[in-house]
This record gives structure tokens, C-alpha cells and sequence, in this order.
């Protein structure tokens, strides 16, 4: 595409943005990502996109959620153009694409707590961006990113993660309250004897954070989330 036609295209897609950011930013959250499930996904996703790396918080997190509910809608559609969206984030995330890949993950846990079928494919990858001997991101925000995107994920799909639950330790034991208290919120339906140790020493971190959840982004403390980990009793957590 030669510049001139790349300059029209953005031009012709800044209503559509504009529009998006409005349905994103609405009190009524729900109704706004109804309005934009209506548009055609290989509209809305180029926009959503930009919106993942917003320094706003609130648009970030809500365009995370309007990915997940429109990727979703694709993949009953278009199996492989949902695949195209997923490796998209992960070139994002690979140091050869020259970029950050901020939001990304949190796209991909998005995507998959929606989706089986990308699950299936896909949670492998994102698993790995927090193995020593996988695709591991040293990037301590982008860290916070696949941890979310980990837990959400985790919290979808429990028993896909269960043997990768001791990945998070060292995020439990991090000196960022951010990769402490997402790590324990991850590891919700993911426990074991060793997390359960970490957790209880946890309780007591009153190191403040704030989470994003059902729309919102919610202060709380590493302890509160250690706690709730800890409180959770909706599935069975292997004591290994």
C-alpha cells in the first residue's frame, strides 16, 4: 500500500475509531460491547488494537474485553481469521517486530477464556511467555500483562493450566506488588501445597494494586487477593 492510500485509509477509519472509543468509555459497558459486537469484526479490530495500548487505563482493559467478545464472534465465523488475530498479538510480543506488544497478552487470556477452539491451539503460547524455558518476556509491565492474561485464562479453564500452576512462584515472590497480587489472583483455581504456603505468608502484604474485573478496574491489596485465592473453594485445588 503506497502512502497515499495508507493516509486515506486512516482518514476513512477515524469515525469508526472514535466511534468505538465512546462505545468503550459508555456507563453502560455491556450495552457498549453489544453495539460493538454488531460491527464487522475486521472493522472493529484495528481499532481495538490501538485502544490496548492506551495510557488510558480503563479504555486499555475495556478493549482487552471488546477483543475477547469479538474475536470470539470471528472464530464461530472464520476459524482462521481469528488464528490471524492471535499470531498478530504474538508477533507483537516477539522482539523481531520492533514493538512492545502492551495488551496483547491480556488480549490472548481474553480471547481464549471465550473461545475452546483457540484455547486448544493457543494457551501453550501463552503460557510460555512466563516459563524460564519458554518465550520468556523480561519485560517486568508486560510481566503484569501475562499474568492477567494467565489468570483469565485460569479462571475459564482450570484444569488446562493445573500443571503449570508452580510458574507463578516466582511472581508470588516478586518485588512488584503488581506481578505479586495478579500472580495471586491467577493462581485462584490453580493451587497447590507450595502456592498455598506463599499465599498464607501473602495475607499480610498490604502493598495496593489495582485489578481489572467484570468492566471495572478495582483497588485492592496483594493480601486481599492472597486471601481470596486462599477463600476459594469452587473447584477442587490438588494438594501436590
Amino acid at each position: 500500500m503506497d502512502p497515499d492510500q495508507k493516509s486515506s485509509r486512516q482518514f476513512q477509519n477515524r469515525p469508526l475509531k472514535k466511534k468505538i472509543k465512546t462505545l468503550l468509555l459508555q456507563d453502560d459497558f455491556e450495552k457498549g460491547l453489544s453495539q460493538i459486537s454488531d460491527i464487522p469484526a475486521r472493522k472493529a479490530i484495528n481499532p481495538l488494537f490501538a485502544f490496548l495500548c492506551s495510557l488510558d487505563e480503563l479504555l486499555k482493559w475495556r478493549a482487552v474485553t471488546a477483543m475477547g467478545r469479538v474475536v470470539t464472534r470471528l472464530a464461530d465465523e472464520d476459524m482462521e481469521s481469528a488464528r490471524v488475530i492471535m499470531r498478530r498479538c504474538m508477533w507483537h510480543l516477539n522482539d523481531e517486530s520492533g514493538g512492545i506488544g502492551w495488551g496483547c497478552p491480556e488480549a490472548m487470556g481474553e480471547i481464549m477464556a471465550g473461545n475452546e477452539n483457540l484455547t486448544a491451539e493457543f494457551w501453550c503460547i501463552l503460557i510460555s511467555y512466563i516459563r524460564p524455558d519458554g518465550n520468556f518476556l523480561e519485560h517486568e509491565i508486560l510481566q503484569r500483562g501475562v499474568l492477567w492474561g494467565v489468570g483469565r485464562l485460569a479462571h475459564a479453564r482450570p484444569q488446562l493450566l493445573k500443571d503449570s500452576a508452580d510458574y507463578l512462584i516466582p511472581y508470588l515472590q516478586a518485588a512488584d506488588p503488581y506481578l505479586r497480587g495478579l500472580a495471586a489472583w491467577s493462581s485462584k483455581t490453580l493451587r497447590n501445597k507450595k502456592i498455598d504456603a506463599i499465599l498464607r505468608d501473602l495475607t499480610e502484604d498490604t502493598a495496593k494494586l489495582n485489578i481489572f474485573q467484570d468492566g471495572h478496574l478495582m483497588p485492592c491489596s496483594v493480601g486481599q487477593l492472597a486471601q481470596e485465592a486462599l477463600d476459594d473453594e469452587t473447584d477442587s485445588h490438588p494438594q501436590v
